[in-house]
């Protein structure tokens, strides 16, 4: 019966969540993200940190990682054992570490729960935050760290130390003489049906997870509403190119962009050129990645001159348990992703890079056509 309600519910459940709970609309998007971003530069309030960023430093950004308590409908589960080796391997290499929302699944989960069900990934987190170099923001969907009176008494219980929750952060980066400002938040801001509403709270918590649980459904796939995804991604690059001097990393959307084009825009660029380069090899494995649905993301009509100011870290929750996430060390922006294989472990694979100096030039020049 359970197989038989997935193949005829799934699809449409699915659509149904995504129109409840996500509905960007672009004024309020951008108008939300220009208030945080001016509040944080001026040091006004305490939504965010200003973080000079030295030439040396290494940083690890993942988000959406939506742990929950191990039921058939947490979308964390089959990526926990790469969020584990991953996070060994960065703490190793004394990363920085910003986890950018969405950490935990409170929509669908009580928080008690989570936080018993989580033990091993807390105590991996927790290690960045005793040598001083972890960085928590909350999004949409853990909510609970930044407007419940027990939150920072959970937090330090979870951790072992006191940790300050954001919704912001400003890294100031030395680049070429010049400083490149790097703007960090979850991006739920000015969605309409995110941003703190609380039917969409309840509709996750009452219909879609109770419903995912019971059919086992991760929709965190290519295949699911990635025009909704990619709409709010272009929003999130069109505020980028009104700015000056800065660019933008965000989750939320679950989709991996990098330098404003999806993974799945960027592949096809390889993909033209492998063809036009006589590169059989390259184009038999891209088309069958293309083919077999591996890569994620959608197209937009700016693929010919969009400037590099936007990335998106995916989600750490994806259906084959893969993550990805966003590296910026030695001088480079990188999107990474971490895959399990029986036979080797979790590795990590360079999906993306791109040095900071073209970054900063786009940037820079960013306002031209959008």
């Amino acid at each position: 019966m359970r197989v038989f309600l997935q193949k005829l519910l799934t699809e449409r459940v699915i659509r149904l969540a995504n129109k409840y709970t996500s509905r960007p609309e672009q004024k309020r998007v951008h108008e939300a993200l220009t208030s945080l971003f001016n509040h944080i530069s001026k040091g006004q309030g305490k939504q965010g940190l200003i973080l000079d960023f030295e030439h040396s430093s290494r940083l690890i950004i993942f988000s959406d990682q939506h742990k929950g308590n191990r039921n058939p409908g947490d979308d964390f589960a089959l990526s926990e054992k790469n969020y584990l080796a991953a996070l060994q391997h960065y703490n190793d290499e004394q990363f920085l570490f910003c986890s950018l929302g969405d950490s935990e699944e409170f929509w669908k989960y009580p928080v008690l729960s989570v936080l018993k069900h989580n033990k091993a990934t807390f105590e991996q987190e927790s290690k960045f935050l005793k040598r001083g170099a972890f960085f928590k923001i909350f999004g949409n969907h853990d909510l609970y760290w930044d407007n419940d009176p027990l939150a920072g008494y959970q937090l330090e219980k979870v951790y072992g130390k006191k940790l300050k929750v954001y919704e912001g952060i400003i890294l100031r980066i030395p680049v070429e003489g010049k400083t490149l400002e790097i703007f960090l938040t979850h991006g739920h801001q000015g969605d309409l049906q995110s941003d703190g509403n609380w039917f969409s709270k309840w509709f996750v918590s009452n219909v879609w997870g109770p419903f995912q649980a019971y059919l086992r459904i991760n929709p965190n796939t290519p295949a699911f509403d990635n025009q909704l995804k990619s709409t709010h991604n272009a929003m999130m690059y069109n505020w980028t190119a009104e700015q000056s001097g800065m660019a933008l990393i965000t989750g939320h959307t679950h989709q991996p962009v990098f330098n404003s084009l999806t993974h799945l825009e960027r592949t096809y660029i390889r993909l033209d050129e492998a063809r036009k380069n006589g590169q059989a090899e390259v184009v038999q494995k891209l088309e069958a990645e293309l083919i077999a649905g591996k890569i994620s993301g959608d197209t937009s009509p700016r693929l010919e001159y969009s400037k590099n100011t936007y990335f998106n870290t995916g989600c750490c929750c994806f259906n084959d348990g893969d993550i990805t996430g966003i590296e910026i060390e030695d001088g480079k922006i990188r999107l990474i992703k971490w895959k399990f294989k029986p036979d080797t472990g979790s590795k990590r694979f360079v999906l993306e890079e791109s040095p900071l100096a073209s970054l900063l030039e786009a940037a820079v020049n960013a306002k031209s056509k959008i």
